[in-house]
């Protein structure tokens, strides 16, 4: 998926941005294509490997629970108990899916791991406003700042990064790379201050600024950094009606939105190419109350390990 589905608020474009969050669980709760849903034997084994390569050479340091409360307390805001229970939720968020071509792992991102982001950010909208290359410095320091403000309303949005590694390559973890991002926001509290239009209802779930690096492209990576937005939105949110983004021009994520099950409730009107903005449609879905896993829900899936 390319920066089609981006939403990015500068001086010269005041819209969307992207979040900055997290830390690496110890005990993670692990999602497939279903909520919770349990891993293959070998699969299992790969994500320990994911999960230890995680704490190590992802990381200059690994991350505690400790700090990841730490970074929402120094915001100088008091949070509730059900703020810090859904801090809790975003820590130990893991999304694992195996791919035809690899494997995927999305979580929430850590603080060490914000330029790394900043910088595939940065690429994907300069790629999409077609900016000339020298503007690139100044769209990643306008992208951090906005990292850095949206840190601010966790846990009320939350920026997922993605991680994959092919099939075949080494366990080791050496050869993890970094896939993708993608930012959701969960209530008002986490709305951005200046909406891109058509204008999403402010308390309802909102997924913006997904982006995959070109060279992981067309592998399912944007497909189930997607899933696991709705699949963290159905933990975090109790409004069932999600909504996003996506450029008239871009066709290919429009299709892959309408699979998914989103369908167009407003399109921006032509006036809005006054303000060199490309038109957009707003796409709405509504996540189905999931109380247990059906046999259709299993069939095609992974195994579940053996007791």
């Amino acid at each position: 998926m390319a920066a089609a589905t981006l939403s990015f608020s500068l001086s010269l474009d005041p819209q969307q941005y992207h979040n900055k969050t997290g830390t690496a669980p110890a005990s993670p709760i692990i999602s497939t294509k279903h909520s919770h849903f349990p891993l293959r034997k070998s699969n299992h084994c790969q994500f320990s490997n994911f999960l230890s390569f995680s704490h190590s050479s992802s990381s200059p340091a690994p991350t505690t629970a400790s700090s990841f409360l730490e970074d929402s307390f120094s915001t100088g805001r008091f949070l509730t108990n059900e703020e810090l229970e859904k801090l809790k939720t975003l820590e130990h968020f893991v999304h694992f899916q195996e791919l035809q071509s690899g494997f995927l792992w999305v979580r929430v991102m850590r603080p060490e791991e914000m330029d790394r982001t900043v910088s595939l950010l940065a690429e994907s909208f300069s790629e999409s406003m077609l900016l000339p290359v020298g503007y690139n410095k100044l769209l990643r320091f306008f992208v951090k700042q906005y990292l850095i403000e949206r840190r601010a309303v966790m846990p009320h949005a939350a920026t997922l990064i993605g991680f994959y590694r092919g099939k075949g390559e080494s366990e080791s973890g050496e050869d993890v790379a970094f896939a993708g991002t993608v930012e959701v926001c969960f209530d008002k509290r986490g709305a951005n201050a200046s909406p891109a239009t058509p204008t999403p209802p402010k308390n309802s779930p909102y997924i913006c600024n997904m982006t995959v690096r070109k060279e992981r492209r067309r592998r399912g990576i944007g497909w189930h950094l997607l899933k696991a937005c709705e699949e963290l939105i159905s933990q975090m949110s109790s409004s069932k009606e999600v909504y996003l983004h996506c450029r008239m021009i871009d066709e290919a994520p429009f299709n892959m939105y309408t699979k998914a099950g989103y369908s167009v409730v407003k399109t921006d009107n032509i006036i809005v190419l006054l303000t060199l903005q490309r038109r957009k449609h707003l796409m709405c879905k509504k996540l189905p109350v999931v109380d247990h896993l059906s046999e259709s829900d299993v069939s095609g899936s992974v195994e579940e390990l053996p007791s």
